[in-house]
């Protein structure tokens, strides 16, 4: 017996993540034109702006390798990886500030062959896959707090935990708030919801107490807090970043100074290519340059909603609102921390700025959703709907 024929991927979703990844790639060449490499023998300093494009190019690649192959596979054989997968992210999490590298004061990254590997970001996936699995098998017991609830809490809880040893506040914030998002949509009693909300609130509370006295008040997280409220307090220290961020935008202006004209990359905002990619676009293609981008992720992200709530089987469509909520808060908070409308928290904006691990787990993500969208065009769903016709 022959098995059922899948259906195409869909195509929109397609285009306007390789739209996404293309222009990313051109805004990485434009930020990374001041970028100043050290060489490891000679320890001289020289400016080498292909070195960034060249490795996101590498990391697009293998992410696009990936995001194919996930895409023709059936989405239901993940579940038999949800745990393998866990069990790993698990161990790199354990190893990773024992043996890691340390990158602006967090131990996040393992160093393999010059290419930075991010446990944290492989760990989101892997958790929205364990938790769409396990409620998937739940199914109404979900309501049910002992039963459904509290085990989902308690794989959240241990993750967030190994994760802020590192320590990562970015990207505990990020899975606490897809984790939630997938446990809103499952149909978990609002009254429970409730209840974790104002008990997280206040447990987070006393970590923000303890964490402060610890550190005698002073912290680069509570600096960042501070240089929120008011970067001009601080000019030359706490509130640099954000203050050359609002320049950049302030010189693009309507409709900017021009691709690769800025000037803020060049040695005024520190990670142009990275954390700020987005006020570049600002500066470069001004209001109109950046609204328009804006417009084509909000699409990107509907698309991927739209093909997440579309699928008929329930781990489907969980594991795709997860990713598609993963890749929007992520995005919400790199660009309100850009722009000074939240604190900075030091996340990526997902296929714009630099960074292996977080493309190659997007575009992982990205392959996932493809999938679920072959299974809604599939063609004897296109049939029998032209014989009910």
């Amino acid at each position: 017996m022959t098995p059922p024929r899948r259906g195409t991927p869909d195509f929109l979703l397609l285009f306007l993540t390789f739209s996404l990844v293309c222009f990313g790639l051109a805004m990485v060449f434009s930020a990374s034109m001041g970028y100043v490499r050290i060489d490891p023998k000679t320890k001289i300093a020289f400016n080498d702006p292909s070195y960034l494009v060249i490795r996101q190019a590498i990391s697009i690649a293998l992410g696009t390798i990936a995001m194919f192959f996930c895409m023709n596979i059936d989405f239901r054989k993940l579940k038999n990886w949800v745990r393998p997968m866990f069990v790993v992210v698990v161990i790199m999490l354990l190893l990773v500030p024992i043996i890691g590298n340390e990158v602006n004061g967090a131990k996040s990254w393992f160093i393999i062959a010059g290419f930075g590997i991010q446990p944290a970001e492989f760990a989101k996936l892997s958790v929205i896959l364990y938790l769409a699995s396990l409620i998937s098998k739940k199914d109404e017991r979900i309501e049910d707090f002992k039963k459904g609830l509290l085990p989902a809490l308690l794989i959240v809880g241990f993750i967030c935990a190994l994760i802020m040893l590192q320590p990562d506040l970015g990207s505990t914030m990020i899975l606490l708030l897809c984790s939630a998002t997938i446990i809103v949509v499952s149909g978990a009693r609002l009254k429970h919801i409730f209840n974790l909300t104002l008990a997280a609130a206040g447990m987070l509370s006393v970590i923000i107490t303890v964490y402060v006295i610890s550190k005698g008040g002073e912290s680069y997280r509570i600096d960042r807090f501070k240089s929120f409220m008011n970067p001009w307090a601080d000019p030359e220290g706490t509130g640099y970043h954000l203050i050359q961020s609002l320049y950049a935008f302030g010189h693009g202006g309507f409709s900017g100074a021009g691709f690769g004209q800025g000037i803020q990359k060049l040695h005024y905002l520190p990670e142009a290519h990275n954390d700020f990619i987005f006020a570049i676009i600002g500066e470069e293609l001004g209001f109109v340059g950046a609204s328009l981008f804006i417009i084509i992720y909000l699409a990107f992200l509907w698309r991927g909603l739209t093909v997440a709530v579309r699928c008929d089987d329930r781990f489907g469509t969980l594991a795709g609102v997860g990713i598609i909520g993963m890749i929007s808060i992520q995005a919400l908070i790199n660009l309100g921390g850009v722009t000074g409308s939240i604190p900075l928290t030091g996340v990526t904006l997902p296929l714009i700025s630099y960074g292996g691990s977080s493309m190659l787990v997007t575009l992982i993500s990205i392959g996932i959703l493809l999938s679920l969208s072959r299974e809604h065009n599939k063609p004897d769903k296109e049939t029998s709907t032209k014989k009910r016709a």
